[in-house]
């Protein structure tokens, strides 16, 4: 099992997905709604992914491969790596990782919708 680290921005992005997402729960349960709102299913899927990059960052399901457009933010010749948290969405989600800073960590550089 790996340790995820946090960047800022990531925390942030996150973090406003949950909040998102348990709002719209909170509506849904008042209103006695059965069907998850389009909130709550990215959040839920950018967490299973996140899941899976702890305990296995190769994990077919998450299409991982190595994204050049963003710079690693400990070591400059690093590789910064995307996994897919969503699949054939407009928007679908998309999760930045490195590893590192030290043995057995992950750091999420950001959590996002594909352009």
């Amino acid at each position: 099992m790996f340790t995820l680290r946090w960047t800022v921005e990531a925390d942030r992005s996150y973090r406003e997905l949950k909040a998102d997402a348990e709002r719209n729960l909170a509506a849904r349960t008042r209103k006695s709604k059965p069907k998850s709102s389009k909130a709550e299913g990215p959040f839920k899927q950018v967490h299973k992914t996140l899941q899976l990059l702890r305990s296995n960052p190769r994990h077919p399901g998450l299409q991982t491969h190595e994204y050049r457009s963003l710079e690693h933010p400990y070591d400059p010749s690093g590789k910064v790596f995307e996994a897919y948290a969503q699949h054939k969405t407009p928007g679908a989600y998309r999760v930045f990782w490195c590893y590192g800073p030290g043995k057995g960590e992950l750091t999420i550089i950001a959590v996002t919708p594909h352009p």
